[in-house]
């Protein structure tokens, strides 16, 4: 309990790029008090962001065989800021105000760092196996708590992860086949995910989800649009359209992923992310001819399954400690 009012569960959800500049707005309660749990809904808004994850992964895969991943990221963060700007101007201007501008800057460098390093594997990465890859944020993320933030970990969720860790192998096969440079980037590109969330996790505690958002906006338009200056190409009419649908997909994949978690419980709506690997899959045959193999599906599926699991086991610690909250303190 914080403030008399009662707290949704924290859980880690990573979509790759959408969650890139905003943080998981389950953990902070509905005006109104209590969040009503509608697992059902939950699971649509969950089903729906996967839907767009992958479509905006597609069109990204696809644009940056034309322009610079560069030039792609700054678009994609220009829209975002325009269709998130009505909803910032909104706010009290006491919530633009960050306590820790510190770790905002921080933030701000590894989420950067984040999103580049992925735009760049998507241009070399076919999407399906890109989007396998990208389950691992959760492991890496779990294994930062523990490390950076000292959290405890049972036995159970140490195996989980390990099992985790080895469908990444099996995603990879390192000595049985050369990896490319593009799944480095890739799997460089989790861990920097998994370092920004543990930032997020954070700043949770000084800042409002407005302002890290404000924040991480304010630093990713100037910075990709400086950097996108040195590569810069004009794009065309039907490029632009595809640019700013990426920018909108992003946005618009903010809100329904942050309303399934708010809707519904983590241990519902999680498997339903599952789902990105498909549609990756899909759209990476009918748009570039690729189709993940047998030992991506495989490995992807292990690693998505032990991320489920992890997610499982802290939804049901983090239950039995509030429990042992309410009998001491309302007993």
């Amino acid at each position: 309990m914080r403030g008399g009012r009662p707290y949704c569960q924290k859980v880690t959800a990573v979509y790759s790029d959408a969650m890139a500049t905003t943080p998981d707005l389950s953990e902070h309660p509905t005006p109104t008090g209590p969040r009503k749990i509608d697992n059902f809904r939950g699971i649509l808004f969950m089903l729906a962001g996967a839907v767009m994850i992958s479509c905006l992964h597609a069109l990204v895969r696809d644009m940056t065989q034309a322009l610079h991943p560069f030039e792609v990221a700054f678009f994609r963060n220009l829209v975002v800021l325009i269709a998130l700007t009505p909803l910032l101007l909104r706010q009290d201007r006491h919530a633009w105000k960050s306590k820790r501008p510190d770790l905002q800057l921080v933030r701000g460098i590894v989420g950067l760092g984040a999103m580049l390093t992925w735009f760049y594997a998507l241009s070399l990465v076919p999407v399906g196996d890109a989007t396998a890859l990208s389950f691992t944020v959760v492991l890496f993320t779990s294994l930062g708590a523990v490390f950076m933030l000292k959290e405890k970990m049972g036995i159970r969720r140490w195996g989980a992860l390990i099992v985790g860790f080895a469908g990444t192998a099996v995603i990879l096969r390192p000595g049985f086949q050369d990896i490319s440079a593009g799944y480095l980037w890739a799997l460089g590109s989790t861990v920097m995910w998994a370092w920004a969330l543990l930032l997020v996790k954070v700043l949770v505690r000084y800042d409002s989800p407005v302002t890290i958002v404000f924040y991480s906006s304010v630093y990713f338009t100037p910075a990709t649009l400086i950097l996108a200056l040195f590569v810069w190409e004009w794009p065309t009419w039907a490029q632009f359209g595809e640019l700013v649908a990426i920018g909108l997909l992003a946005a618009t994949a903010h809100v329904s992923m942050a309303k399934a978690m708010q809707l519904g419980e983590a241990t519902a709506v999680m498997p339903a992310d599952f789902t990105r690997l498909l549609w990756a899959a899909g759209l990476g045959y009918a748009m570039f001819g690729e189709f993940p193999d047998l030992w991506t599906w495989a490995g992807g599926t292990v690693v998505f399954a032990s991320t489920l699991y992890i997610t499982y086991r802290e939804a049901r610690v983090k239950g039995k400690a509030t429990v042992a909250v309410k009998g001491t303190t309302e007993g």
